[in-house]
Order: structure tokens, then C-alpha cells, then sequence
């Protein structure tokens, strides 16, 4: 049976929240940033990843240390989702782009990217984590959209393959 992981940056709580929803629809382990360790990246088959975007587009304070454990480990052979937190309607042009650092990330760790969104159905008007159409991961707004949270995570989950 493969472990996931579902690892989260929250500054307000909304992240968390998500993160708590995804992780229980996926009856996987929820772990801070903060307490993140290379051991439980190594020990995970499959690794969800997610921040709030803050500023002009950075990821969310927590993941300063976080990312560094993420690009040294191992994920040859493990599956990586990423999902973002943002504002749509006041930081329209950065919207959830936190999530292409996580995915860069992930990826220089030679993991197996999985959970590319459609930018369909989204008001925003740019985002770094916007590739070929797609969003690298789930984008959610859970300020100006949060009726659109759970099904957008329900449409997403199947997706990843886990």
C-alpha cells in the first residue's frame, strides 16, 4: 500500500483547511512545512505540496526552509501534486503562482509531476504557475470562490493517479 503525504504552508488557516480536506479525502498524513523532514519525503510514495502565494507571488514564509529539504531529496519514482492558495480579485496578476516554485522544485528532485489544472472556469489575469495552458497544480480561492473549493478538489483527486 503507497503512503502520501500532504504537505502544507498556512499563514491565515486557509491552507491548512485544504490541505486538512485533501489529505482526509485521501486518508493521508498532513504535515506542517515547518516540521517537514527528508526522512518523511523518503518514507512517502506520494507527496502532495501547498502554499498560499503572498506578496508579488512568493511562496508562503514556512516553505523558505521547506523547499530546501524539497530540492535535496530523492523523489526519483514518487508522484508530486501541487495546490495553491490565493486571491483572484486583489492579486489578480500573481494569482497562486507560489505553486510553480513548489513544482520547480519537485521536479529538480526528479520527481513524477502529476495534477496539471485547466485555467478554465478561473478569473485571474496571470500567474507563473500558468504552463502551456495549465496550471501546474490545483489553483484554489477560497476568499472570492470558496464555493468552488470542494468540487474543484473533488475533479482534482482522481487525476493524480495515487
Amino acid at each position: 500500500m503507497s503512503k502520501t503525504i500532504v504537505v502544507y504552508g498556512s499563514s491565515t488557516g486557509t491552507c491548512e483547511s485544504i490541505a486538512q480536506t485533501i489529505a482526509s479525502k485521501l486518508g493521508a498524513e498532513v504535515i506542517a512545512v515547518s516540521d517537514l523532514t527528508a526522512e518523511q519525503l523518503a518514507e512517502a510514495d506520494n507527496i502532495l505540496l501547498g502554499s498560499s502565494t503572498w506578496g508579488a507571488g512568493e511562496l508562503q514564509d514556512d516553505w523558505y526552509d521547506g523547499i530546501e529539504i524539497v530540492k535535496k531529496a530523492d523523489l526519483s519514482g514518487k508522484k508530486v501534486a501541487v495546490f495553491g492558495c490565493g486571491d483572484s480579485a486583489s492579486y489578480s496578476d500573481t494569482f497562486c503562482s507560489a505553486m510553480k516554485e513548489l513544482y520547480d522544485a519537485a521536479q529538480e528532485a526528479g520527481a513524477t509531476l502529476v495534477g496539471a489544472v485547466s485555467t478554465d472556469g478561473y478569473e485571474f489575469d496571470d500567474s507563473d504557475a500558468v504552463v502551456d495552458g495549465h496550471f501546474v497544480g490545483l489553483a484554489l480561492d477560497d476568499v472570492n470562490e470558496d464555493g468552488k473549493t470542494e468540487e474543484r478538489i473533488d475533479a482534482w483527486i482522481p487525476t493524480l493517479g495515487f
